[in-house]
């Protein structure tokens, strides 16, 4: 069993945030892999299914961003996992926008649900780091996070959310460098050399 958990908050004033990039991703998955219903559990919205071989656990905590860290490690008892089972995704404001990143443990960077999580768990979980860009001062990441994708933001969201739900078998295998490769490779196609002809 491995767990995946998107980030972001509940309700629905909070739906298209840019915080809320985690949610999004599990809830691309969850529809990719025709996934159980979603269930009250763990303190979240929690879902079962299979991605490739792995028996695998969808949960989005339902506690808000701050307490995000109750919820996964109430998962993580009951399934007696470790810390190398879990598998993050969250908003990146230090990656451009549609960029991803995958890295395990490493710092929180003042990201609340990571701070959370790893004040819970400790701090060496699977991360998937979704780039959103950063409003250029940090005074302004506060609102910047909590205001809604502008819908341009659609051209490279929602492509990033697709590739991220078709290649999640890879993560979920544990092979976590092809996983962002073929995101990588997905969103940006190698152009084709043009056929030479003769004359």
């Amino acid at each position: 069993m491995i767990l995946l958990v998107g980030l972001g908050n509940p309700g629905s004033r909070y739906l298209f945030n840019r915080h809320n990039i985690g949610f999004m991703a599990v809830d691309a998955i969850w529809h990719r892999h025709r996934f159980a219903p979603w269930r009250s559990r763990f303190q979240g919205a929690a879902a079962e299914g299979r991605l490739g071989e792995v028996q695998s656990l969808l949960l989005k905590p339902q506690t808000y961003m701050n307490e995000s860290g109750r919820a996964v490690a109430a998962a993580m008892r009951f399934y007696k996992l470790g810390t190398d089972a879990v598998i993050v995704f969250h908003d990146e404001i230090d990656l451009a926008p549609g960029k991803l990143r995958t890295k395990v443990g490493g710092g929180v960077a003042g990201h609340k649900g990571l701070r959370s999580i790893a004040a819970h768990v400790g701090p060496d979980f699977r991360r998937v780091r979704l780039g959103i860009g950063h409003p250029g001062d940090k005074d302004l990441v506060y609102d910047y996070v909590l205001h809604d994708f502008a819908k341009s933001d659609r051209d490279w969201l929602e492509p990033l959310l697709a590739a991220v739900a078709e290649h999640a078998p890879l993560i979920a295998a544990g092979k976590d460098s092809s996983f962002m490769n073929k995101v990588h490779l997905t969103l940006n196609p190698p152009e084709e050399e043009p056929e030479e002809t003769d004359g």
